[in-house]
């Protein structure tokens, strides 16, 4: 599987039952673990026939393949919304893009990725849907830093991101310390603020 399957231009849409099949195995994943998350769980969970399901998706490899697919999809459309915006996007915008998690509203991305790089260690496809979201996600940060004329643009933004995506192991939904996830977010931007200005 190589990176051009997540490229913009190559986008595919989804009927409405595959969105819904797609929809409800990154339920599986998120609340369950991927572990659950088998051709059979997935529809039973959508009450189909496993015959029904293998009709929108024949093999288990093709279900993981649009699930990466569907995922980098949602990712890719919120990064456009905000590199579409005039003016530009400024560091924080992006900060609170990943702290907020604008597209994982609706993918349970707390819950969801720690499980997709448990999957990335096993399923190549996982692997290389994270790599793209990351590396895009890696490129905007850098581009802002390169803006502030920092000295060391893609280190700074390899920490940045860092230090957001491993919040989610301890501050995410249904972690030992959520509570205090308000209080890392403003700390995060405290630090932004500081070191970067606003």
């Amino acid at each position: 599987m190589s990176a051009d399957m997540f490229r913009t231009d190559a986008k595919i849409v989804f009927d409405d039952r595959k969105q819904k099949l797609l929809q409800t195995a990154i339920g599986i994943i998120a609340t369950q673990g991927y572990a659950k998350l088998t051709m059979r769980a997935l529809a039973r969970s959508n009450g189909i026939k496993l015959g029904a399901l293998q009709y929108h998706f024949p093999t288990w490899e093709a279900l993981l393949s649009a699930l990466a697919r569907y995922i980098g999809d949602s990712y890719e459309s919120s990064f456009s919304a905000l590199k579409d915006k005039p003016g530009g996007v400024e560091l924080e915008e992006l900060v609170l893009f990943a702290l907020d998690d604008i597209p994982g509203i609706f993918l349970h991305s707390d819950n969801l990725f720690p499980q997709l790089w448990a999957m990335a260690q096993i399923e190549p496809v996982m692997a290389e849907m994270l790599n793209v979201i990351y590396t895009k996600y890696l490129s905007r940060i850098e581009d802002c830093l390169i803006v502030l004329k920092h000295p060391t643009p893609r280190a700074e933004a390899l920490v940045i991101m860092s230090l957001i995506e491993g919040s989610t192991v301890f501050v995410g939904e249904n972690r030992r310390w959520h509570k205090d996830a308000a209080a890392m977010q403003t700390t995060i931007l405290e630090i932004i603020r500081s070191r970067y200005g606003t």
